[in-house]
């Protein structure tokens, strides 16, 4: 998201990667802290799921889930049904990008009310600062302000509420509408700011599924596999989502791919009414894909992935645990590896979008690359950050922010 006449320095433009590191048109390397933009936990270049999707180039370049499965998305929706729990989620249907599986989970919802004879339950509930992509539908559901009525996206059928009132807002919506909800849609912990829901707003949305009955669907593309300490952030749920959507991390970044797992409450009356979903994607399940989804699952149960992910969350509270103590940063929010922190003027006033970005160009400019949020700088480091990444992470952040500050002060 640039201006169109936007150009880029050498140092800038992107020409490698491997493990933890981007290679630049200058010939200098950086440490990502970003995992890729969450895509990359188990580092670039991870032999193997390069090879898995290598394998499946070469035996089945292309297979298409129109009408009709293949074997590769087989063994992968089964992969990932046994990850997540059989007993919670019984169906998988493939996408291309989180943006995508969050159009597919709204028209899911719909449909499901619709055929059970209440097609008025059509409201798609979101959360205020949340981001769930800029598809026709996720653009409508995404409560940042991201030019929604410039683009004439049609927001009627959706709105919003707090993430940070416990679930006040949320309650009152529904004592006004909650006949017309057919979804309330949330990241636990959200992507603009790593703003964690509270387990206080967590056992409210659930209370008020029971209630009110619409389908509650958990966009943890963001949050999946490892990023907070359990395998899914839901996991720590007294009940799960009906529907889980997960990206990113899904495949390494190998490939654009998503999943929507679906729970029995959802799929068992699919089933049982002999409905058709209607939705399709090209490029949904390809075998390259499958095959990607199948080898992050095998590397993650290899490295061990939750003990992994709550040691260097260990690691990293006590590293901005000294940031904060220090007066570098005024505020850390998220969970686990996905961590923000927020920066505010000498005023007290919270640092404008231009200030965060001169802040992150300085912390790249001393070697590391770190997310920009709202008045904040977010850390989603790769999993196999060593103790020499985290002491260049330190060294570069301190700098960087001395720097970045220092200008807009």
């Amino acid at each position: 998201m640039l201006p169109a006449d936007a150009t880029f320095p050498p140092d800038r433009v992107a020409v490698g990667a491997t493990g933890n590191r981007i290679e630049f048109a200058d010939g200098s390397t950086r440490l990502c802290a970003t995992s890729g933009l969450w895509n990359v936990p188990l580092g670039f270049g991870n032999p193997a799921v390069t090879e898995a999707v290598n394998r499946a180039t070469h035996d089945a370049s292309y297979l298409t889930l129109f009408r009709a499965p293949h074997r590769y998305a087989e063994v992968a929706a089964e992969a990932l049904i046994e990850l997540a729990n059989p007993a919670t989620y019984r169906r998988v249907i493939f996408s291309t990008s989180g943006g995508a599986a969050n159009d597919a989970a709204v028209k899911l919802a719909r449909q499901y009310w619709s055929q059970k004879g209440s097609a008025s339950r059509s409201l798609a509930v979101g959360l205020r600062g949340s981001y769930h992509g800029t598809m026709y539908g996720s653009h409508a559901l995404s409560g940042d302000d991201l030019l929604q009525s410039v683009y004439g996206v049609d927001r009627r059928s959706v709105r919003h509420v707090a993430h940070d009132d416990d679930g006040e807002e949320l309650e009152t919506l529904l004592k006004r509408e909650g006949t017309r909800v057919a979804s309330v849609v949330v990241e636990p912990v959200l992507g603009s700011g790593a703003y964690a829901l509270s387990d206080a707003f967590i056992s409210r949305l659930l209370a008020l599924r029971e209630e009110y009955g619409f389908l509650v669907v958990a966009d943890e593309v963001a949050t999946g596999f490892g990023r907070t300490g359990k395998m899914f952030a839901t996991d720590g749920w007294a009940s799960a989502p009906d529907i889980l959507l997960l990206s990113k991390a899904l495949t390494n970044g190998a490939m654009g791919a998503s999943a929507l797992l679906v729970g029995p409450r959802v799929a068992s009356e699919f089933v049982r009414g002999g409905w058709t979903f209607v939705h399709g994607e090209t490029q949904a399940g390809t075998p390259a894909c499958a095959a990607a989804i199948v080898a992050v699952i095998e590397e993650l149960r290899r490295i061990d992935v939750e003990s992994t992910t709550q040691a260097l969350a260990i690691d990293l509270s006590h590293l901005v645990r000294s940031w904060e103590s220090d007066g570098l940063i005024t505020e850390i929010t998220g969970k686990g590896c996905f961590l923000g922190l927020g920066l505010r003027n000498q005023d007290g006033s919270p640092l404008s979008g231009p200030d965060v970005l001169r802040v992150v160009s300085a912390i790249a400019g001393n070697g590391v690359v770190v997310q920009p949020g709202p008045s904040s700088i977010e850390l989603i480091p790769a999993y196999g950050f060593t103790p020499s990444e985290i002491l260049e992470l330190d060294t570069a952040v301190r700098a960087g922010l001395a720097q970045g500050q220092a200008v807009s002060a």
